[in-house]
């Protein structure tokens, strides 16, 4: 860890000589978008992320969202010149022999999460963005209203505020709320990434430029281009993202969740560990349910991976000066996009709060909490509607 993360002896409580100070814990897109609005508000911020290697999702699609843009704007990315994502023209929805049965225009941006997560890394910096700093637990002076984090390796770090951004199976949330655990939806998310120039020409045809999208029992797939290798949005460099939604039991779930390697996983296995008997899955069920551009994506893809689809939306956000966003307080479905479009919508609001309200943060987290709520069970209830209606075929 480096040496200018405060420790608990270190810093006094708050006062006007020195900024307020937030720990984050959790260094992926949640922790990086507060913590990057927090510091342009005028706050110090230390962020401290479990991994001691750099996060990379390879391009994992995201729709880009106005509130991701609006981050980007606060903290001074120049959207206008920056190369954000790839755009689609239309959504197509393919009936089972890939002709089309719907074509409307439909014009949007896909990114990236290492897009994202890289654009937002190189402004926040690298000197108070701390790996390998794996949470034990979290401790609350109600005296002196500092809270500390106390680490696996026994250093601990204070703050004005702690921000559990540390993902759906948060430390910080399950010793503030352990009640409140994300619960399996009954269907998983098998996933691709395929070179733009290695897309069969059945593909390319048909959905090359396209938001793609294909409906069958208990299966419902989609499609579209993101940035590629080195985030490049050029033609021939860029991604073919596919995900592929289907129906499956917890038993069948525990199952695909054990990795080639033999590690049971609770709910994704990354790109490259896919057990080979569920990519010969892949390859069964694909030309069963897959109209044919689908088909022959998911065919030509070497690497499939995996995710189960989970719900979670927390009834509390804020304990004290504890408080949790993004994923660690609520998992809408992917259905509903909204998953990056939350995380930079809580830290939006944490900002302007915390600014309206500079000499109480009680009195700001109080305000930001509610609303923060309200979103997240707003976008579970759109998921599980949307999963429902796909997957499941009830309204």
């Amino acid at each position: 860890m480096s040496t200018s993360l405060p420790s608990s002896s270190a810093v006094s409580s708050a006062s006007p000589s020195r900024p307020r100070h937030a720990i984050i814990i959790g260094g992926s897109l949640g922790g990086l978008f507060a913590g990057t609005m927090l510091r342009q508000i005028g706050w110090d911020v230390d962020i401290c992320e479990r991994s001691a290697s750099d996060l990379d999702s390879r391009g994992g699609g995201i729709v880009l969202q106005p509130e991701v843009l609006e981050v980007f704007r606060r903290i001074g990315v120049d959207i206008r010149r920056q190369a954000l994502g790839v755009p689609s023209i239309n959504r197509v929805v393919l009936d089972k022999d890939g002709s089309v049965r719907v074509r409307r225009p439909a014009p949007q941006t896909q990114t990236s999460w290492s897009l994202i997560y890289s654009t937002l890394k190189s402004v926040f910096g690298s000197e108070h963005y701390h790996q390998g700093r794996v949470l034990s637990h979290v401790e609350q002076d109600p005296d002196s209203a500092r809270v500390t984090a106390c680490f696996e390796d026994g250093s601990r770090a204070s703050g004005d505020l702690l921000i559990g951004a540390d993902g759906g199976d948060s430390r910080v949330r399950s010793q503030f709320w352990p009640a409140q655990r994300p619960g399996y939806a009954g269907y998983l998310a098998w996933r691709g990434l395929l070179p733009e120039a290695d897309m069969p020409a059945t593909t390319r045809a048909v959905l090359h430029g396209d938001f793609g999208f294909a409906n069958h029992t208990g299966s419902h797939i989609l499609g579209y281009l993101v940035p590629g290798e080195g985030n490049s949005i050029w033609p021939e460099q860029r991604l073919y993202n596919w995900v592929w939604y289907r129906v499956a039991s917890e038993a069948m779930l525990e199952q695909v969740m054990l990795d080639r390697d033999g590690r049971q996983r609770a709910y994704s296995v990354p790109e490259g560990l896919l057990a080979p008997r569920w990519r010969q899955h892949l390859r069964e069920e694909a030309p069963q349910l897959l109209p044919p551009p689908f088909r022959d994506a998911v065919l030509a893809t070497d690497a499939p991976f995996v995710q189960a689809i989970r719900d979670l939306a927390v009834e509390q956000m804020v304990s004290g000066r504890v408080l949790i966003l993004g994923d660690a307080a609520s998992i809408p479905r992917p259905h509903t996009a909204a998953s990056t479009l939350k995380a930079a919508a809580n830290a939006l609001s944490l900002a302007d709060a915390l600014q309206a309200s500079r000499d109480d943060i009680d009195a700001a987290l109080a305000r930001w909490e509610p609303r923060q709520v309200a979103l997240g069970q707003q976008l579970l209830r759109q998921g599980v509607e949307a999963g429902q209606l796909l997957l499941f075929h009830h309204p």
